[in-house]
C-alpha cells in the first residue's frame, strides 16, 4: 500500500460532543491523500463509533490504558506514513483549503519544517479573536521570533516528517511503530511549544495567511491556573535548550532573559492565586518595570483573591505583544 502524503493525527478521549463536526471538516478538505491516525485514549462515550463510521481513511487506535496527551501522540505518530504530518484536536475544525495550501508551500520549499494557518479562536458560535489579527508571524529561520511570541495552534499545525525525526534521540522516525518521543512526555503544559521551538531552530518555517483552523475554546480560559505548571516547564525547555546547543547562553541571551522573566511571572501568578500576595510580588520584584503586564500584575496582586478571574480576563484582552 502507498504512504499517504498527508498523515492527520487526531488524539481522543471523550470527545463525542464536537467529533463528529470535526472529522466532517477534515473529509471535506480539497487534498484528499491523507490518512487519519485517531488514537483513542480509553474513550467511554460514543467516539469509538463516530471515528470508525468514517471508512478506509481512518485507522483507529485504541490505547490500553489512559496516558498524557505528549505521549498519547506520540504513540499515534508511530503509526504515521505520510510524508507531512498535521494535528487535528478533536473540538476543532478545518476550513476544506487547508491542507492543500500547507502542502503547496511545503513542496515549494524543502527547507521549511513546519506550516501552520492562522486562526480563529471560537466558542462554538462566535469568532472571538483571530491570532494573527494584531501582529503577522515570521517566515524562515524564525526561532527567536517564535520563542518571543508563540503563535502556532496545534490544529494549524503540520510537520515534515524528516523535521519530526530530528527531535528523536535516537533518530527514529515517525510511521514505523515505536514511540520515537517527539513529544517531551515529561512536559504536561508546554510539550507543543517545546517541539514548534526545536523545529524551528533547525527548519524554516512558513504559514498560510488565512484562517483555514478553527479552535474551539469552552467556558472561561483555564490557562491561568496552570501558571505554577509553565513555571515550571517554562524554566525546563529553557535548560533543555541549553543542554541542545552549543553556546545558547552566548548567541540567545536575549531568549535566556525572556524565559526567566516569562517564568518568573508565571510563578507570581500561580502564588496569587494561592494566596500568597507578598510572595508573589517577591517573585517578580527584579522584573517589576519591565512592561506593561509587570506593573499591571504588581499592583493587582494587593488585591484578595476573588479578584483573580477579572484580573485574568484583563490580562487575557491585552495584544499578544505586552504578554511577553
Amino acid at each position: 500500500m502507498n504512504a499517504p502524503v498527508v498523515s492527520v493525527i487526531m488524539n481522543c478521549l471523550n470527545s463525542s460532543r464536537d467529533l463528529r463536526e470535526a472529522m466532517d471538516s477534515l473529509m471535506a478538505q480539497t487534498f484528499t491523500d491523507f490518512e487519519v491516525i485517531f488514537w483513542d485514549n480509553c474513550s467511554t462515550d460514543a467516539s469509538p463509533a463516530i471515528a470508525q463510521s468514517y471508512g478506509e481513511k481512518v485507522r483507529y487506535f485504541r490505547g490500553q490504558s489512559i496516558v498524557p496527551l505528549g505521549e498519547g501522540r506520540n504513540l499515534a505518530l508511530a503509526q504515521a506514513r505520510g510524508k507531512y504530518l498535521a494535528f487535528l484536536d478533536c473540538d476543532d475544525l478545518w476550513r476544506s483549503a487547508k491542507l492543500e495550501r500547507q502542502v503547496a508551500l511545503f513542496e515549494a520549499n524543502p527547507r521549511v519544517g513546519l506550516v501552520c494557518t492562522d486562526t480563529e479562536i471560537f466558542d462554538g458560535r462566535r469568532v472571538l479573536k483571530r491570532l494573527f489579527a494584531e501582529t503577522s508571524p515570521a517566515r524562515g529561520m524564525a526561532f527567536a521570533a517564535l520563542m518571543q511570541r508563540q503563535w502556532i495552534s496545534m490544529s494549524s499545525a503540520m510537520i515534515r516528517r524528516d523535521a519530526l525525526t530530528g527531535l528523536s534521540a535516537e533518530g527514529t522516525p515517525s510511521g514505523l511503530g515505536s514511540n520515537g518521543g517527539w513529544f517531551d512526555q515529561s512536559l504536561n503544559v508546554c510539550e507543543e511549544a517545546d517541539v514548534f521551538y526545536r523545529i524551528a531552530h533547525d527548519w524554516e518555517l512558513d504559514y498560510v495567511d488565512e484562517p483555514l483552523t478553527l479552535w474551539r475554546v469552552h467556558g472561561a480560559n483555564t490557562t491561568f491556573r496552570k501558571f505554577g505548571q509553565f513555571a515550571d516547564e517554562t524554566l525546563r525547555i529553557l535548560d533543555k535548550h541549553r543542554a541542545l546547543y552549543a553556546g545558547y547562553d552566548q548567541e540567545h541571551a536575549d531568549l535566556v532573559e525572556l524565559m526567566t522573566r516569562r517564568a518568573a511571572f508565571q510563578k507570581a501568578v500561580a502564588l496569587w492565586r494561592e494566596g500568597r500576595n507578598a510572595a508573589a510580588r517577591e517573585a517578580i520584584r527584579p522584573w517589576r518595570f519591565c512592561g506593561r503586564k509587570f506593573r499591571l500584575f504588581w499592583w493587582a496582586s494587593y488585591l484578595p483573591g476573588k479578584f483573580f478571574d477579572a484580573a485574568a480576563r484583563l490580562y487575557f484582552a491585552l495584544p499578544a505583544g505586552l504578554r511577553k
